[in-house]
Formats: structure tokens, C-alpha cells, sequence
């Protein structure tokens, strides 16, 4: 008897346990700005140094160089953002070099961009692997971007840039 009940606890344990862990993964915020961590941004400058620490101080690894680049924030300290890329590289970046308007980029080589976020909807273009596009309003599964004056549909499971369960006006 005591082992069941013993089970039954431990399970419950585990059950709060997941929950409280989802809750605060989705609670978690920048210590500067009190905006979500992890989140997506891009790169405002066409050069970024990106450096081992939040400091000028600190060794630049590499330069980023390509403007409107997506980045995700990924931890914050005083005006410097540890960020990293689609290749999963990061590295710390001076707060003035980022912009709140989001990109993405094209994940998933001849990427069709639709009319309309269905699947039965002619195609308006065809997307390359490692576009820069502009983000619009995200669906369930579909979002809607412009790149290079094209506007239209795309399939999110081809993008980087905008997470899985997220959704934008």
C-alpha cells in the first residue's frame, strides 16, 4: 500500500514539476529590458562585431555582415545582447546594433511563397535557401512575408526566425 501511494506521489511531483518548468521557461525575461528571453530580432547594422563578453573589452570572434540578418537574444546584460544565428554561432552584440523589426530566413531551398496559408493556393515566387525576408503576421502554420517585393504565404516549418507556436497580427 505504501508503494502505491508512494507512486502516486512521485508522480504528481513530476506532473507539478513539468508544469512549474513550462511556466517559468515561458516567464522568463531580459534583466535590462523585462522583454521575453529567448526572443527574435535583426541586425539594424550592415557590420556587427561580435564579441566573447558584454564589453568592448572582450576579444571580437567575428563580424557579422549582413544587414537584416535574424538573430535570437538569448541573454541580456546592461547594453549588450548575447545573441546567436541559424548556424547556432553567437556571441555578444551592442544593443544599438539591433532592431526590434523581425526577419526571418529561408530554411528550406525553392520555398514557395502562396497567395494565400493554404496549400492549395498558386505560388506567387520561389523562395532560395538563406533569403532575408521581412516578417508579417504569423498563423498557426503559415506566415506572411515580403521578400524583395514579393508578398505572400509561406509554410513556417521552412522558416528561421519565428518560433514554432508563435502567432503575430
Amino acid at each position: 500500500m505504501f508503494a502505491i501511494w508512494k507512486k502516486s506521489l512521485w508522480g504528481i511531483a513530476a506532473a507539478f514539476g513539468v508544469l512549474a518548468g513550462s511556466a517559468y521557461a515561458e516567464q522568463l525575461r531580459g534583466p535590462v529590458t523585462n522583454l521575453p528571453l529567448p526572443r527574435f530580432v535583426s541586425l539594424k547594422a550592415s557590420k556587427a562585431n561580435v564579441r566573447r563578453g558584454p564589453s568592448l573589452t572582450h576579444r571580437i570572434d567575428w563580424v557579422y555582415k549582413r544587414r537584416n540578418m535574424p538573430l535570437e537574444i538569448t541573454a541580456e546584460y546592461g547594453h549588450w545582447r548575447r545573441v546567436r544565428d541559424i548556424e547556432g554561432a553567437g556571441g555578444w552584440v551592442h544593443y544599438s546594433l539591433l532592431s526590434g523589426v523581425r526577419t526571418v530566413i529561408i530554411e528550406r531551398d525553392m520555398l514557395s511563397l502562396s497567395m494565400r496559408p493554404e496549400h492549395d493556393t498558386p505560388a506567387i515566387a520561389q523562395l532560395e535557401l538563406g533569403v532575408v525576408a521581412k516578417l508579417g503576421e504569423c498563423r498557426l502554420y503559415w506566415c506572411r512575408l515580403n521578400a524583395n517585393g514579393h508578398k505572400g504565404w509561406a509554410q513556417k516549418t521552412g522558416l528561421w526566425g519565428v518560433k514554432p507556436e508563435e502567432l503575430r497580427d
